[in-house]
């Protein structure tokens, strides 16, 4: 049985898009149990058995794009990977293909626009997300700000991610309104809200319809997975098409 999640947004009817939990796989401890990575140290059997589990279930039209993800700025277009390509999203217009991204208190944003025919999916590490991830994305998906939707999936909440002066400073860099989503703890270091750091990033390129944004990895130990909380831990899946 699992508890993935599905996204509470106004998307048109033919977009599917979904977030895996920890939960409903086949992986042992300390990946237990839906663990999708195949890079973290996880029999890779039991990663396969999950990915194959993973489609059957959702009913995939195709295998889902993995990337090789490094905390980058480049998105990719979804029909055109054969083979694991480094990037940290990817887009698609065309029906039938499965953008996909894994994450583990990392953000994924989810975009879609309001015609039904263009998605994306985008792994916002705080590093990506900071030096532009989310306004590549949305060029190379060709669409205006005002034209699009937004899902912000399970990410590390604002009550957890402790950071310094170096995350803060860049965002800031950026733009100044980015002092709003950091607050300032006694012993010097601060709590980034990458939620609203996400909205700020959208609001910037003109999407205002956001929604999510109400999950926190690092504090939901049964559901999600966390590196920040465990370091050796899975990733969760999330995934979005066109049918």
């Amino acid at each position: 049985m699992n508890d993935w999640i599905t996204p509470d947004w106004p998307a048109p009817s033919n977009i599917r898009a979904i977030t895996t939990t920890r939960n409903g796989g086949f992986s042992h401890r300390p990946y237990d149990s839906m663990n999708i990575s195949s890079y973290v140290g996880d029999d890779p059997k039991a990663v396969q058995k999950n990915r194959e589990y993973l489609q059957s279930t959702l009913n995939t039209p195709s295998q889902p794009q993995w990337l090789e993800q490094v905390h980058g700025t480049l998105a990719v277009n979804a029909a055109h990977i054969t083979e694991p390509v480094k990037a940290d999203a990817c887009y698609s217009n065309e029906k039938n293909i499965v953008c996909t991204i894994q994450t583990a208190d990392c953000l994924p944003v989810l975009l879609c626009n309001k015609t039904g025919t263009t998605v994306a999916a985008i792994h916002a590490g705080w590093r990506g997300l900071a030096d532009g991830i989310i306004e590549e994305t949305i060029k190379a998906m060709a669409c205006r700000g005002n034209e699009l939707i937004a899902w912000l999936g399970p990410a590390i909440g604002p009550k957890a991610f402790e950071s310094g002066d170096d995350v803060r400073n860049a965002f800031i860099a950026h733009d100044e309104q980015a002092k709003t989503a950091f607050i300032r703890q006694a012993n010097g270091l601060w709590l980034a809200d990458i939620y609203k750091l996400a909205q700020q990033r959208l609001a910037g390129q003109g999407v205002t319809a956001c929604y999510g944004g109400n999950f926190c990895t690092y504090h939901d130990k049964e559901r999600f997975y966390s590196f920040r909380r465990d370091q050796t831990t899975g990733r969760m899946a999330t995934l979005i098409w066109l049918t």
